[in-house]
């Protein structure tokens, strides 16, 4: 079984990050896909360290020290204008294996029905300095209202977090053989 650090994007007080037209939080968005998540990696045996903090550098030195295989971030997108939609996953540009995760799982969650605006070679800091495979994954748009009402439902939240979860096994399954 693999040692998962989940990251739910942003903090409760001190940075909620986006905020939908109703008034939805992206940090509650995170935390709630994050502890669905969570819940479904345990029941298959994963060792999971759940990290929210404000601080990157700390997310990654908690992650690092946990000794993570996977590093999962957890993010809600926005735009100026609400007619952007759809989800992406962020990954290393160094990692070929964050990229087989990042696409395994981008694939999962366009299955559900999004855009598919593709995986992203960046250098966001929780990809560059988590040790382990790392990916941030934007699930949706907040400031696109058919998709605020999506990350605010419960039952697409459990679709996220089945998505993400889908994508992680396959990655597994892949690079056990």
């Amino acid at each position: 079984m693999a040692r998962i650090t989940i990251n739910p994007g942003h903090h409760v007080e001190l940075d909620c990050g986006a905020v939908g037209s109703t008034g939805l939080r992206e940090v509650d968005v995170n935390i709630a896909v994050a502890r669905k998540l969570e819940q479904l990696l345990l029941e298959f045996g994963h060792e999971i360290h759940y990290v929210q903090s404000n601080d990157l550098q700390e997310i990654c030195d908690l992650s690092n020290s946990f000794g993570a295989n996977l590093f999962v971030s957890i993010h809600c997108n926005a735009a100026t204008h609400d007619e952007a939609h759809g989800t992406e996953t962020y990954y290393c540009a160094v990692s070929a294996n964050g990229e087989h995760l990042a696409a395994l799982i981008q694939e999962q969650i366009v299955a559900l029905g999004l855009a598919d605006r593709g995986i992203k070679n960046t250098g966001l800091y929780v990809t560059r300095h988590a040790n382990a495979t790392a990916v941030l994954v934007e699930l949706a748009f907040l400031s696109n209202p058919t998709e605020e009402f999506m990350l605010g439902n419960e039952n697409w939240q459990n679709q996220f977090a089945k998505a993400i979860y889908q994508g992680i096994n396959e990655y597994l399954e892949a690079v056990a053989c």
